[in-house]
Formats: C-alpha cells, structure tokens, sequence
C-alpha cells in the first residue's frame, strides 16, 4: 500500500490519540485469536464438535484472515484508510454476534470466516494509518511502531486472561459478544479521530484474491478430513490436488497481471523471502502450540476454563517483555541471523519438553512451567527478526504491500500446520493401545508437541542458510 503519496508537511495533531485507538482495534484482532482458545472445550462441548472438527474454530478465522489480507491491502489502497478499516470493524462487530448467538457449529464455523474477513480489512488498513500518521518523524515512527507491537502482544495476553475469566463465570458465547460493544464503540469513534483518505485509481485482482483464498481453503480442508476418509481416498486426493493447480493459478495470474495482488518482483528484496519462511515456520509450530497446550490443561488436566487462563499468563507477559526490551537490542548487537536461531531452538527445546515430560497426571510447576517460559522467550526472540528480515529494505511505498505478505504467510502457515498436527494428534490416539481415553489423548497431544518442535527446529536450520547476517 502506498503512504508516501499521502504524507503531509505537518504531523496530525490528533495522531497520539489515533494510534491509541489504531492499537487497540489491534489489539482486538489478536485478542481475537487467543480468546477463544481458552474455551474451546466448553465449545465442543455445547455445539457438538468432534475432536478433529474443533480446529475449524480456529482454522475458519485463520483461513480467511490470511487469505483475504492481500486483498484487504489492495482495497484500502484504493477506497481509502479509514473508510476500509471502518467495513472490516462493521464485519467483525457483526461476525462477532452471529458467533456469540450460533446455534449450532457450522453457524459458528461461519461466523469465524466473517470475523477472519473483517480482521483482513481491518489490519492492513490500520497498520497503512499508522505508517502515514507518522511518517514524517523516524524517531516518532518507532515509538509508535513499539506501541504497535506491544498492542499485539498485549492482546495476546488479555485473550488467555480474560478467556478465562469469561468462559467460567460468564459462558463461552460471551468471548464473542464481547467483540459488539466494542467493535460499536471504535466505530464511533474512528471518523473523529482517523483523517479521510484520498481514494485513488487503479484495478483489483479478484481473480487472485478468488484463487489464493480457495486453494487455501482446499488444502486445509483436505488435509483435515484426511484422518477421517484416508490420505488414499479419492476425495483426499483431488482436494489436495485442486488445492495445489489453484495456487500455481495464483501464481500464474500474479506474474501476468499488470496490476497483481501480489508482484512476484518484491520477492527480490533482500531478506524478504526469507523472513517469510520464518514467519511461516514461526506460527506453523505456535498456533498448534496454542491450541494443544489449552486441550492439554483442560482434557487431561482436567483445569477449569479459568485455571487454564491464569496458567497461561506467564506466556503473553514474558514474550512481550522479550520483545519490547530485549529482543531488539540482540538484534542491534548480534544481527538477524542469530538472534532467530537461538529464539527457534529455544521454541524447539520447548517443544520437545512436552513432548515427553506431560503425564496424565502432570504438575503444573513440576512438567509445564519450565517449557512455557523458554517457549515464551524463544517466541519472542524470533518473532522481532522474522518480522524484520520480511519488511526491511523495502520502498516506503511499498511498506503496505510487504506488511500484507508477511501476515498473509504467518496465517497460512498456522492453518496448514495446526490441520496437519490435528491429524498427527487424532491418529496417534485412535491407533494407541492404551487402554484409558485420557491416556490415549495425551499421547496424541504429546505427538503434536513433538513434531510442532520438529516445524521449529526446521526453521532454525533455514535461519542459519537463508537470513542474511546483517544487523538492524
């Protein structure tokens, strides 16, 4: 998206106030993804979900806020910042209410892809707001790109609290209806602190939106029912297949588009292929984290919604600690390269902790605390140069485009993983001999653990081949 054509001589006096309100419309987004993580229990539970079928709750926001995020970067290009931002809020508001009141999961499943879809509008948007807000000043630049990100962690953290807290005394239906008054308030809000934006000329490739999102969708969805019909039935086959011939379409139209939703040259900055490797390994083994580690507390452990929410505080807290006030200066003094290596072997040692030390009858001190705090600093170590390595050396008017791409791969990367780790888990717990169900769960969970560990390591050793050892 470009900014540089919108930048003014004199800063917006309001601007503070807009970044408030910018991260905390983050905030809500990422919130959106920790949230209901916590009550996903209480929502197999109440709608009928199989274990398998569960990860749709997940995996319908994360497929169509990952492949509608390009598009979303092309629509606020065109029809302007703040009007787009304003239609993704409307959307999630809206989503957020059909999901609070759905009667049964395919509604839910709905709902998840409409609040994925306003989510996709909404952060390009936000993030291209914030990039002309504060152009002008580099040093203001920084301190409002902290605030960005500390946003997001923070809204990693208060999805895992406040999931919690509301799921036990409230219901899971209200960590979506939570979404509506403030989805209302923020659209209130928005017109008197967000600047028009100027709309500008130009085309939109519904041909590659179209073709992206529906071979994502595809190969998810393949994948997922693969445990169920068999990775040999024709039904698996050819979805996976289709899958496959629409994401070369995709490319295909992307290289002979004159106006593409992704141009295939900005693949030739420095760095910024690889970063988006790492990005793709990053949350391919942190979302499966996410999701098996909450099933884990309260499937086997047997911890209430709450409990499983206060468990988890540590997380959130100690990757924003890391990334606000160590990771960068790593990265100052030792480069990219090695700052993402460390962070990938950290998450990976993590992995393989629970892997193997998280019994039936497990301890909270004992089997969970030490592997939570090295996942949590390794995230936080490896997320700042991923994301740096995915957005540096390219043009300010291209500053949009990048940001775009680099959330697009984080969120197809995490919803091909988790179906694959879905399936490694049902199918090691549908072959095991033990004799106990619990037990039976458990070794599935700890097989995801262990291969999610595997996705880490992976991108250790891509850190070490492909990131260039230049510094921040």
């Amino acid at each position: 998206m470009s900014t540089h054509s919108q930048t003014v001589a004199q800063p917006d006096p309001k601007r503070w106030k807009a970044l408030a309100l910018l991260c905390t419309a983050f905030t809500m987004t990422i919130m959106d993804t920790t949230i209901m993580q916590v009550a996903l229990p209480a929502i197999k539970e109440g709608l009928g979900y199989t274990q398998v079928s569960l990860q749709w709750v997940m995996n319908a926001y994360i497929i169509f806020f990952g492949g509608l995020l390009l598009l979303g970067g092309k629509f606020s290009d065109l029809f302007g910042q703040r009007r787009i931002f304003m239609w993704g809020y409307s959307i999630l508001t809206l989503a957020s209410l059909l999901a609070g009141l759905a009667w049964n999961g395919s509604v839910l499943n709905v709902a998840r892809a409409l609040q994925g879809a306003g989510s996709a509008l909404i952060t390009p948007a936000a993030m291209s707001i914030v990039m002309i807000l504060f152009s002008a000043n580099p040093k203001e630049m920084n301190k409002a790109l902290a605030f960005w990100g500390f946003s997001g962690a923070a809204g990693g953290f208060a999805g895992i609290f406040f999931g919690g807290i509301i799921t036990e005394w409230l219901g899971w239906r209200w960590t979506f209806l939570i979404y509506v008054p403030i989805g209302i308030l923020i659209l209130l809000l928005s017109p008197g602190l967000l600047k028009k934006s100027i709309r500008r000329n130009g085309r939109i490739d519904y041909t590659g939106a179209f073709s992206v999102t529906a071979a994502i969708v595809l190969l998810v969805y393949g994948i997922v029912t693969a445990e169920h019909n068999g990775w040999s039935s024709p039904s698996t086959i050819w979805t996976l297949i289709i899958g496959i011939l629409l994401f070369i379409l995709f490319i295909f139209i992307q290289a002979k588009k004159r106006e593409p939703l992704l141009p295939l040259r900005i693949f030739k900055i420095p760095n910024l292929a690889a970063g988006n490797i790492a990005l793709i390994m990053l949350n391919g083994m942190w979302i499966p984290f996410n999701y098996f580690i909450m099933l884990y507390l309260q499937q086997v452990l047997k911890y209430s919604p709450f409990e499983a929410g206060v468990a988890l505080i540590p997380v959130p807290i100690l990757i924003a600690i890391t990334m606000v006030f160590i990771a960068g200066k790593l990265v100052e003094k030792f480069g990219l390269k090695a700052v993402l290596f460390v962070g990938f072997l950290a998450l990976g040692g993590s992995m393989l902790l629970l892997a193997f030390d998280t019994p039936v009858d497990g301890n909270y001190l004992a089997n969970l605390l030490l592997a939570l705090v090295l996942g949590s600093i390794g995230r936080g170590l490896a997320y700042i140069p991923a994301q740096t390595a995915a957005i540096s050396g390219a043009k300010p008017e291209e500053s949009g485009l990048v940001s775009g791409i680099y959330n697009t791969t984080s969120q197809i990367g995490a919803a091909i993983s988790l179906a694959i780790m879905v399936v490694i888990a049902a199918t090691t717990t549908t072959s095991s001999n033990a004799g106990d169900s619990v037990v039976a769960l458990n070794e599935g969970f700890q097989q995801a653990f262990f291969w999610s560990g595997m996705v880490a390591f992976a991108g250790a050793v891509l850190a070490l081949l492909l990131v260039r050892s230049s510094k921040s």
